[in-house]
């Protein structure tokens, strides 16, 4: 089973009509000071792990979302059972709300993130080895740099394979908390930017890279899966518009997951990312797509001229 810790959030998406980087001069940066008037503003609900379960939910897969939220989670919990997702072991903090982010994007698929932690950062107190079970995966979501790094060393304790996603902490976080992450992981994910910063601060990442499954997402131009049998591109499938990429990293993790939760081959499991991926840029927020089993395989057969068993 696979069990998704990370943020259970509520987003409030804006969307900037033009280009962040015509109002954004290079030589003034260490004194930034400037403001964005949007034309859309929606609340939806959100978050790593949030995303990841809704998503894992419409394919079906067998998982446990295993994360805090905070005194405001009721409409949230009744979203996802919506979906016939379990929240059984969701954690509520009932004085703190939920985390809650705020991300402008521009009209090239820029964003710009804030975020407020709120109650998932008790997930520094997470009980993992009350739920984790022999062969189950553990999905490391990002929750703060103190939260993330107390589960994935939780982890290594056990001794449960986990994924390492170091892209939302990297800023906030040390060479050596990276370095740890990054050697007793099974799984590393991160886009393009991200795992060149990996690169950049871990010193012996290439000896650290052995024998593990590195997932590099690589936006419109699709992604990539390393491992000991080599290097797969995964082509992305094509979108029939393109409305909001915010969640579409949660997607694919979620798509990627789903087959991996299965036994699938890498290349499989980067091929259902990409699907789902697709299905979270079509339309506006992170959890506001939807499809069935028989629509998924459908589209997976279209774009990959293969069937999938699910």
């Amino acid at each position: 089973m696979i069990i998704v810790t990370g943020t259970i959030a509520y987003d409030y998406i804006m969307d900037f009509p033009g280009k962040f980087g015509d109002h954004i001069m290079a030589d003034k940066i260490h004194k930034l000071n400037v403001s964005f008037n949007v034309n859309k503003f929606e609340r939806r609900c959100g978050g790593v792990a949030g995303n990841i379960s809704y998503n894992l939910g419409l394919l079906d897969t067998h998982h446990t979302l295993f994360s805090y939220a905070g005194k405001d989670f009721e409409e949230y919990k009744k979203h996802l059972k919506k979906t016939g997702i379990n929240t059984k072991n969701v954690l509520i903090d009932h004085k703190l709300n939920s985390a809650t982010g705020f991300v402008m994007a521009d009209k090239n698929h820029n964003q710009i993130w804030g975020y407020f932690l709120g109650a998932s950062l008790k997930n520094t107190n997470l009980p993992i080895k009350t739920i984790v079970k022999k062969g189950d995966f553990v999905f490391a979501g990002p929750t703060g740099t103190k939260a993330t790094m107390s589960t994935v060393r939780k982890c290594v304790k056990l001794g449960t394979n986990f994924m390492f996603d170091p892209g939302f902490i990297i800023t906030d976080t040390k060479d050596s908390d990276l370095e740890y992450g990054v050697r007793h992981a099974s799984i590393i994910f991160g886009n393009d930017y991200e795992i060149t910063l990996v690169k950049r601060r871990v010193k012996n990442w290439k000896s650290l890279f052995k024998n593990k499954i590195i997932v590099t997402t690589l936006g419109a131009k699709g992604s990539q899966i390393e491992s000991n049998d080599g290097l797969i591109k995964i082509r992305p499938v094509k979108s029939k518009k393109v409305v909001d990429p915010t969640g579409a990293g949660d997607a694919w993790r979620a798509g990627f997951l789903a087959g991996y939760e299965r036994g699938f081959n890498l290349k499989t499991c980067g091929q259902m990312g990409s699907v789902v991926s697709t299905y979270a840029v079509e339309n506006y927020g992170t959890q506001e797509h939807f499809f069935t089993l028989t629509q998924f395989k459908n589209r997976y057969r279209q774009n990959y001229h293969s069937m999938l068993n699910l």
